[in-house]
């Protein structure tokens, strides 16, 4: 009988081989559940999402319901639970789709079908209650006023032959993508027995908010009759701009705004299951641009809506959802490098902790009473995504083991969190990823490996790009600081580096090294400074401002380099606001919170990473800064993609990713 396999450090292969879990949506008793499964392949470079069934009692084992088209997304199941609705691009009966198109299934089996051929394309959608139909999200020519008309343009675009972009909007692209010249985000009414679409928005002048194509910005009110949106109210829509709250009739009409303060930024409005009031997340902004999103009530009976949990000093991601008897509300907020599930009782104004984290991915709420099920995607810094399901009383059930086969067969090196005193002489979190086997009396390289944001953290969870077991599997131990400005840490914590970008940051990471330097197992010699996007412009200030020699080398992915020509990022209106300046009105002001203005003192040797459709970072950034140490004489080496955006998404592409990032270190050894 052969040996059992002894467990070995995780590869770059067995990153990829890793299944992720996501799109969890519970069926409306709470019986069942679907979510996505990607699955990538190092051989093809590519990757395919397919829709899983799930049984929330555990009984049964996970079912794949999808198998044709390469993503599958946004399931929801319809009002009775006996459909599931999906976003695809598919084959049917010989035709492509051109555009992401609504897919119907039965969760007992059978093939999915597309219920119309949309153009130009659905973006988000959700269900009417009576499950007839759904409304959806689209980018559409606001001039037009009938769908046959917007699917013609569609088409008309689609055959131009020239190519380039040409708009007088402030708010132009996002992320790695222009977003469609001459198009706003509309809402549509698709009625499912005859494909009929109607126009929500048509001769109103109104959209939805162009950075985020999800169905979180949109509701249906519990009887069918009225849609709550958060839209710009500004003339010109700039990202950053405060949002209100709209509720338009779909039968006459007629629209009223739920929420609309310019003190006041709010976003992602749910209806009670009552349809007396919504819950939304909101923002103080006239108090300043970082205030946190806190839960609000807005009424529908005409009294002013009122926030909640003021002086609960943490912030709250989307999306909210309500209990089935509308007495409380369901969301996630980071705390100290973790993000639990709470639970906040609206009576009582009381946040609980009901799923302590890890770092929540996402979760959903169904079924009422005794047998409501709350459904959640949990990872930690241990293991990737799981599934849990946890009815009223009894603890959460893991119903699903997709990765377990992979990590049984992995060594992962433990981790440890300490606080270090940093900055204003207060305490800083440290997270420690230690490499398999490590052993305290060897001396070991230490690596930074600095978090974005900068409003994010490290912490409690497993990260699939800059995987901490992966980057400690030869030998290093990881430290992540979670400096001034992270996220998760209070509101003040978060504030503190408006204005000084750099030098708050700079202290926490330098008492991290100290801290570092002190333990008997860190190699003194060996010591380096990794990070991405925020982490990146810490590592180019790094270079310019820690006297060289301390550090042996850095690497930098997607950083930014020049504070004036950043001002080219999709996030230009934003960034001025964190500056506390606009470079043509004070530019000394921004010239000493950029890397490159201290340029001359850079002498440690870098590896510059970037890509070129990263409109977050443009990548002139890093091609300046690479530029800038070769001519200095500085070892540099530049790792450049030409189709990668602000993160290397293509699985042979993060194989080269790796595979450079550990030949560096190694000729740095």
């Amino acid at each position: 009988m052969p040996a059992a396999r002894r467990p070995a450090p995780i590869t770059i292969e067995d990153l990829w081989r890793i299944e992720r879990i996501g799109n969890l949506a519970l069926a409306p008793d709470g019986r069942r559940a679907v979510c996505a499964v990607t699955q990538f392949s190092m051989a093809r470079n590519d990757s395919s999402t397919q829709l899983w069934l799930l049984s929330t009692d555990g009984q049964r084992p996970p079912r794949r319901l999808t198998t044709a088209g390469q993503r599958a997304t946004q399931a929801a199941w319809s009002p009775r639970g006996d459909r599931i609705a999906f976003l695809a691009r598919r084959e049917q009966q010989g035709a492509k789709d051109e555009l992401a198109q609504l897919y119907l299934i039965s969760p007992d089996g059978g093939e999915a079908a597309r219920v119309a051929e949309v153009l130009p394309g659905i973006e988000a959608f959700r269900w009417l209650p009576d499950g007839t139909g759904i409304v959806y999200a689209a980018w559409v020519w606001p001039d037009l006023k009938t769908p046959k008309a917007q699917a013609r343009r569609w088409r008309e675009d689609a055959a131009r032959k020239d190519s380039a972009y040409v708009t007088r909007e402030a708010q132009y692209r996002h992320f790695d993508h222009a977003h469609p010249a001459g198009r706003v985000v509309q809402l549509m009414r698709l009625d499912l027995a005859s494909g009929r679409i109607t126009p929500m928005f048509a001769g109103t002048g109104l959209e939805l908010p162009r950075d985020e194509q999800s169905p979180e910005p949109f509701d249906i009110s519990p009887d069918g009759r009225c849609l709550a949106f958060t839209l710009d109210p500004a003339a010109e829509k700039v990202a950053g701009n405060r949002r209100a709250v709209v509720e338009l009739d779909m039968k006459t009409g007629a629209q009223r705004r739920l929420a609309d303060d310019p003190a006041w930024d709010f976003d992602y409005p749910r209806y009670s299951p009552d349809g007396r009031q919504l819950a939304a997340l909101a923002a103080h902004v006239g108090r300043h641009h970082t205030m946190m999103m806190k839960p609000a009530l807005l009424p529908r009976d005409g009294s002013a809506w009122r926030p909640l949990g003021e002086a609960w000093d943490h912030e709250v991601n989307q999306p909210l959802r309500w209990s089935a008897d509308g007495r409380a509300l369901y969301l996630t907020a980071e705390a100290r490098g973790r993000t639990p599930l709470w639970r906040l009782d609206l009576a009582r104004e009381a946040f609980t902790v009901i799923e302590p984290g890890g770092t929540v991915q996402g979760f959903d709420v169904a079924g009422r009473g005794e047998q409501e099920v709350v459904l959640t995607a949990m990872d930690a810094a241990d293991h990737p995504v799981r599934v849990f399901a946890r009815r009223a009383g009894a603890a959460p059930q893991r119903i699903e083991r997709f990765n377990d086969a992979l990590l049984a067969r992995l060594q992962l090196g433990p981790t440890r969190e300490v606080s270090v005193t940093g900055a204003r002489d207060e305490p800083v979190q440290l997270w420690l990823t230690f490499p398999p086997g490590f052993d305290a009396k060897r001396r070991h390289p230490v690596m930074h490996v600095i978090h974005g944001g900068p409003y994010a953290a490290a912490g409690d969870t497993f990260g699939y790009r800059w995987n901490t077991h992966l980057l400690a599997a030869r030998g290093h131990v990881v430290a992540q600081v979670n400096y001034h400005g992270s996220s998760g840490f209070g509101w003040a914590f978060k504030h503190s580096i408006m204005g000084r970008m750099g030098e708050l940051e700079l202290q926490d990471l330098e008492a991290g090294t100290d801290w570092l330097l002190r333990q008997r197992w860190a190699d003194k010699r060996r010591v380096y400074g990794t990070g991405a996007s925020y982490g990146g412009f810490l590592v180019a200030w790094m270079n310019g401002h820690v006297p060289a020699g301390r550090y042996r080398a850095y690497i930098c992915h997607a950083g930014v380099f020049d504070r004036v020509a950043t001002f080219a990022a999709d996030s230009w209106s934003q960034r001025p606001l964190d500056l506390a300046a606009w470079y043509y009105a004070d530019l000394a002001k921004v010239l000493a919170q950029s890397p490159h203005a201290s340029a001359g003192r850079m002498q440690t040797p870098t590896l510059v990473i970037h890509g070129a459709q990263d409109y977050r970072v443009p990548d002139c950034n890093g091609l300046a800064y690479y530029n800038t140490l070769k001519a200095r004489g500085v070892d540099a080496r530049l790792l450049w993609f030409p189709n990668e955006n602000h993160w290397v998404l293509k699985p042979r592409n993060s194989q080269q990713w790796f595979e450079e990032f550990f030949a560096w270190l190694a000729r740095h050894g």
